[in-house]
């Protein structure tokens, strides 16, 4: 095989320690030195002088957890290209499973130029993107303790979910922290509720006759504070966001503020703000990288699989990609879905009448996917197509079935139905 890159080095990275292969081609043929180093900054550092008097022009590594990440950024100050590549794609053949072993295979692969490299954001990015997934997974935290609120009332058999949407909203929380302090009698219960409930009182009523001890309210204020610490550090969190965002510019010494760009992706339905945030964190803001949408939409896993053999048509699910990208998309797919009169909602229906709401709610979030690589990549606002665009190829095939019908010598007026009075 050729030999691309004549001095390269590959590193095996794992928490405590760096493998570095140094691979150097000299008249036909590659030499290899390995040597183990310890992940301290200064130990880091040391490595980074050794590749630099090595003159290696390319350097590879594995996307292990987050321990490439203080390796990528003090190599990255060094004169070299460095790859970050997904341990999925550099698999070695089985068997002879070494550390020595899998950064001479990464180096041999890195010279012949059989490594993609995966996507690197800034470090501004990169800052962002902990804090968009710190955000979430703290957001998740929350629904488990309002489904633990929930499973603790139901043992209480007071069904309070099932004539309350959100058990966290003003109703609710007076309701429970009416119980937590003491309060067990169903009539002074309903009376906390809204008037906005749809229920009746009596279904309030029955709804909270039940039997709640000293111990389930002990439970439902430990679940509730833990939801109100939650919801205070997802603030913080969102005041953090707020700062760095207005702050930050585009990638690639663009002067575009990074704000505007969040306003532009905000005018996708079913897009908020917080959601935007979270997918620039995800594909950052320059899409010269992606030479296509369909190559974005492949890259976040969104793209369906083909798997064919023999002629037969096997399983084409989706692929992991981006899953944090992903699972954002489809959110912003359900909510988008909501809308009426808009492209998505269409969309959503059209599919899920033959392959089911899965793949339609997938293939709205892919759609969505794709309009944010050309908002992005031109600037632009998003221009909804509206609810009738997946009529106008019926009303072309009607015409053409109508100019059809005349040349075998048939005249056909169409006229609407009338409305039903």
């Amino acid at each position: 095989m050729d030999t691309l890159y004549e001095r390269v080095a590959a590193l095996d990275v794992h928490k405590d320690t760096v493998v570095a292969c140094v691979r150097i081609m000299t008249e036909g043929k590659a030499t290899r030195e390995c040597q183990t180093y310890s992940t301290t900054t200064e130990q880091l550092e040391e490595l980074r002088k050794r590749l630099k008097e090595s003159g290696c022009t390319h350097v590879a590594m594995e996307a292990t957890g987050v321990y490439w990440i203080p390796v990528f950024r003090i190599l990255d100050e060094g004169p070299f290209e460095l790859i970050v590549a997904n341990a999925a794609h550099i698999k070695n053949v089985p068997g002879r499973k070494t550390d020595v072993n899998d950064a001479t295979w990464i180096a041999d692969l890195l010279a012949c130029g059989l490594i993609n490299a995966s996507f690197v954001p800034d470090e501004d990015v990169q800052e962002l993107r902990s804090l968009t997934r710190t955000r979430k997974q703290l957001v998740r935290e929350q629904t488990r303790h309002v489904q633990r609120i929930s499973r603790t009332l139901a043992e209480a058999n007071i069904k309070l979910d099932s004539v309350i949407s959100d058990i966290m909203g003003a109703s609710g929380r007076r309701i429970i922290e009416a119980m937590i302090r003491g309060v067990r009698q169903p009539s002074q219960l309903a009376e906390l509720a809204g008037k906005r409930l749809k229920a009746t009182p009596k279904q309030l009523y029955d709804t909270l006759h039940g039997r709640l001890t000293d111990h389930h309210r002990f439970l439902l204020d430990l679940h509730l504070k833990q939801w109100d610490v939650l919801d205070e550090t997802i603030r913080k969190i969102d005041g953090e966001l707020d700062q760095r965002t207005a702050s930050m510019q585009k990638e690639n010494n663009d002067h575009t503020p990074f704000r505007s760009l969040i306003d532009l992706l905000c005018t996708i339905p079913g897009v908020s703000t917080v959601s935007a945030t979270a997918i620039l964190s995800e594909i950052g803001c320059d899409m010269s990288r992606f030479p296509s949408a369909g190559h974005l939409v492949s890259w976040s896993g969104l793209c369906p699989g083909k798997n064919e053999s023999a002629g037969k048509r096997k399983s084409s699910r989706l692929r992991k990609g981006a899953p944090w990208l992903k699972t954002m998309l489809v959110q912003c797919a359900w909510a988008a879905k909501r809308k009426k009169d808009s492209y998505y909602r269409a969309q959503f229906f059209r599919i899920q009448g033959r392959r089911g709401p899965q793949k339609a709610i997938c293939a709205v979030a892919a759609s969505i996917l794709t309009a944010i690589y050309h908002i992005l990549k031109d600037g632009t606002e998003h221009r909804d197509l509206g609810a009738a665009y997946f009529d106008r190829p019926i009303k072309t095939k009607v015409s053409r079935y109508i100019a059809a019908l005349a040349k075998l010598g048939f005249a056909v007026q169409i006229q609407p139905i009338p409305e039903a009075t």
